[in-house]
């Protein structure tokens, strides 16, 4: 076995050196092969020379010493003629010669791994053939058993039949069954100032809750487990965040709702006076689930493309989900995720909804917008009874069919809830997502608050502010920062690239945001310095905020 994964291993440094031969799907099948050993073994004998195994930087030679880009490009549909065509580079960076040679046995013994082929006749294009032969198998299997499992689970035929056939269309709760919509003394929405652009529906507003105001449009960071990653919340609100988004489900697995409630509520557990909004915990939750046909490319990504997904159940009570801090089973329901939110204690909360992907039927996206409105009428009736001095934001359905995003507005208008966040699939590109907006946004009360969930790049930013959408949320902006990228008025920057050695000049020369060069920020990144990234994060904070202000 070890012989076969050392030949993968090298199959897979060859397709990592070929990019027109490189995918995730098999670059995930040649690295798990390989790290079931450790290391990539050939006859024996290590194959791999230092590097513990991390395959896009072993030198490999093949096809008679050609590097293994040409050796790919230039021998695509050429087959292995004999074990002298296929050797690996020494670790003194020589010919290895008969001591590490993959010999013809070798090659059978792989061949008897991937179903019996002589590798020796193979071209490369039938070995990867073969790989993605494997990968589908695999695929087919792993949803036949979660369709099976799912088949005896109140009576929901897979993961897409949510909640059994006889209430997919079940009507939501009446408006009448709610009070009418009555402002908050803890909680209001004041316009300023609105465009007189022609054509612009933008504003400039401002949130009052109970931590302080908010100013609107403006960009809200992402804290994922209750903090920014590298960054304090001292350091964040000097460079001018106002609010900022926690995520429920993270703080469900770990601390749980309970230790932070014991602590105070989030304000106190980390030590922030400022506002906060939570999210159900929808979001990650079904980004749980094993990547299906009706995933594919968006603007927003939902999945993780992972195997072994911890989504258990989707049912009309709610969702059922496998921790992944140590393996629990957590039921979370509308009624669940809004006491969870309670005790948070943050200033505005989001009910819990369904997000089914954008490649999605008509038939499958409706019965989901069902599904949502009937998920949060329920955590709407659960936060009436306890109000708690927060506010509710209702989330808006129906991806990019305006028919059902008009349905929507019209029904959760109708019920008392503080804001309205749009949600779902926002479309493919920018493009779509522009047009979408521009359609939903005039739909929505013009007395209430906004809020567009995670979608919040500059680029998205500046084409929407016009329709009049007041904040946006996203981690993208410090994400990117932690890899080098930078956001400056002439455009992004790479600052791991070797023209900014010597740049001793700020980071962007027409909006200060850190008293630091690009030089740097670049001799930090390049000896991997922590500072680095608290450094880059609070560059694109700072940005972002001063986008907004401008932008005001």
């Amino acid at each position: 076995v070890r012989r076969g994964m050392g030949l993968i291993s090298l199959l897979h440094s060859l397709i990592l050196a070929h990019p027109v031969r490189s995918s995730p799907s098999r670059s995930r099948f040649f690295s798990k092969v390989v790290s079931q050993s450790k290391r990539g073994f050939v006859g024996g004998r290590q194959l791999l020379s230092g590097g513990g195994g991390r395959l896009s930087r072993v030198p490999y030679r093949c096809f008679q010493g050609k590097s293994a880009s040409e050796g790919v490009s230039d021998r695509a549909n050429d087959s292995f003629d004999s074990e002298d065509d296929l050797f690996v580079k020494g670790k003194d960076g020589e010919s290895a010669g008969n001591e590490n040679t993959v010999t013809v046995r070798q090659m059978r013994d792989f061949t008897r791994m991937l179903g019996g082929k002589d590798l020796l006749k193979a071209p490369v294009e039938d070995i990867l053939g073969m790989a993605d032969d494997y990968i589908q198998t695999k695929r087919d299997a792993r949803q036949r058993r979660i369709e099976k499992k799912f088949a005896n689970k109140n009576s929901a035929k897979s993961i897409h039949e949510l909640g059994g056939t006889t209430h997919k269309l079940k009507e939501p709760p009446a408006a009448s069954e709610f009070e009418p919509y009555q402002p908050k003394d803890f909680f209001r929405f004041e316009v300023i100032h609105k465009s007189r652009k022609p054509g612009s529906r933008a504003r400039v507003g401002r949130i009052h809750t109970p931590h302080g105001i908010i100013d609107t449009p403006g960009f809200v960071p992402v804290g994922t487990n209750a903090a920014l990653k590298a960054i304090d919340n001292n350091q964040s609100r000097n460079a001018g965040t106002q609010l900022m988004f926690c995520n429920t489900y993270h703080l469900i697995v770990h601390p749980g709702a309970e230790t932070v409630r014991d602590a105070g509520g989030l304000h106190n557990f980390m030590n922030r006076n400022s506002p906060i909004i939570t999210d159900s915990g929808g979001f990650q939750v079904f980004s749980l689930a094993d990547a299906t046909e009706e995933d594919g490319s968006e603007l927003k990504s939902r999945r993780k493309r992972t195997s072994g997904g911890s989504l258990l159940s989707i049912t009309e009570k709610g969702t059922k989900f496998k921790s992944y801090f140590n393996g629990s089973i957590i039921n979370l329901t509308p009624e669940s995720s809004v006491q969870a939110q309670k005790m948070l204690g943050s200033d505005i909360i989001i009910p819990l909804d369904e997000l089914p992907p954008y490649h999605v039927t008509p038939e499958r996206l409706r019965e989901s917008v069902y599904l949502s409105h009937r998920w949060e009428a329920r955590s709407l009736k659960e936060h009436l009874k306890n109000i708690n001095n927060q506010a509710m934001y209702a989330v808006i359905h129906g991806g990019v069919d305006r028919e059902l995003r008009k349905q929507s507005v019209e029904y959760l208008s109708s019920l008392p809830f503080d804001g309205f966040a749009v949600g779902g699939s926002l479309g493919k590109d920018r493009k779509e997502m522009a047009e979408l907006l521009e359609y939903v946004m005039p739909l929505l009360p013009e007395d209430r608050p906004n809020h567009v969930l995670g979608i919040a790049d500059t680029e998205s930013i500046e084409a929407t502010v016009a329709f009049g959408c007041d904040t946006f949320d996203s981690a993208y902006p410090t994400r990117i920062a932690r890899h080098g990228t930078l956001f400056t008025s002439q455009g992004v920057i790479h600052i791991k690239l070797a023209k900014y050695k010597n740049d001793h000049g700020p980071v962007d020369p027409e909006n200060e945001t850190i008293p630091y060069s690009r030089a740097y920020l670049h001799h930090l990144l390049r000896a991997r310095e922590p500072l680095f990234l608290t450094l880059a994060s609070l560059h694109n904070l700072s940005y972002m905020n001063k986008l907004m202000a401008n932008l005001r």
